[in-house]
């Protein structure tokens, strides 16, 4: 691996670490609809400044709307959301951490719903990933459980929620990446922003704070926008497998920012969890081993 895709590697960890610390600096002044309107407004500003420079194309005929409708409500401004409510109960890092399991999710949700093979080795690390969510439940005599039960749900809530979006992605036809993610934050931009009127008391001269600009920008433009693009270059560039690296990096980072900037504790139960659902993940991303020719015939 070259210096600059480590580099980039790193780079867009951080930045994906950080936007727990966004989203929670942002709750006290805004609500979880609210965030995930202005994130996706200021992701699609990114990603639209980007494409007219690169001279991209936006394809509002070649998209298929309804389909993009669904898969960005479910994939974007939905989880989005639920990730902001969980972090009014849930320490920044226990919800990174909890975020880490999308791939396991991924996994379920397209063998049970979409008949997607899955082999054993997967199951086993779901089940290594399982004993990890145990561990960050951190069950004891006194009070059952240590965390906020209903922010954990959450977050496992928000993770399902990934997990059909990403299905849902896989099956949209005749658009590139640019204007996937162009589609993606402009319908969680719409969908989260009415949400937000109707059910939140919304109030945007609150941006007015250069504090709580910052957050929006940090967590819009660099962890919406920007990070697409590092994202897409990883696997442009590297691959795919090098890529998706980034899910093992997020919460070390994120426990990092959350423990520098928010003062929050780190317990052996939440390093315990995130060794064991990282355990899990590496083993369900794990490639099947291929078997030769030869062995093939001799076992039938």
């Amino acid at each position: 691996m070259s210096r600059l895709l480590f580099f980039t590697l790193i780079v867009l960890s951080l930045i994906w670490g950080c936007s727990f610390f966004f989203i929670k600096e942002l709750l006290p002044d805004f609500g979880p609809w609210t965030i995930a309107f202005l994130r996706s407004s200021f992701g699609l500003v990114t990603i639209s400044v980007i494409m007219l420079i690169m001279k991209i194309p936006f394809g509002f005929r070649s998209i298929q709307w309804v389909p993009m409708a669904v898969m960005a409500l479910v994939n974007t401004a939905i989880p989005w959301a639920i990730i902001g409510f969980s972090e009014t109960r849930l320490t920044s890092s226990m919800a990174s951490i909890l975020n880490a399991t999308t791939p396991l999710w991924t996994i379920i949700v397209g063998a049970v719903a979409f008949k997607t093979a899955t082999h054993q080795r997967q199951w086993i690390g779901m089940g290594v990933a399982f004993i990890g969510l145990i561990i960050l439940l951190d069950i004891n005599p006194h009070s059952f459980i240590s965390v906020d039960g209903i922010g954990f749900l959450c977050m496992i809530a928000a993770t399902l929620c990934y997990a059909v979006g990403s299905q849902l992605s896989k099956r949209l036809k005749g658009v590139n990446m640019y204007q996937t993610t162009f589609g993606t934050l402009l319908v969680s931009m719409l969908g989260s922003g009415a949400a937000a009127f109707i059910v939140e008391p919304v109030n945007l001269t609150r941006l007015g704070s250069l504090h709580n600009l910052g957050m929006v920008m940090g967590l819009g433009i660099f962890g919406s926008g920007v990070a697409y693009i590092l994202f897409y270059y990883l696997v442009q560039k590297g691959s795919p497998e090098l890529a998706t690296m980034v899910t093992y990096l997020v919460p070390a980072t994120a426990i990092l920012w959350g423990s520098t900037l928010l003062n929050e504790p780190i317990h052996w139960s939440l390093l315990a969890g995130l060794v064991f659902i990282l355990g899990g993940v590496f083993l369900t991303s794990r490639k099947r081993p291929q078997h030769s020719v030869r062995g093939e015939t001799e076992s039938v």
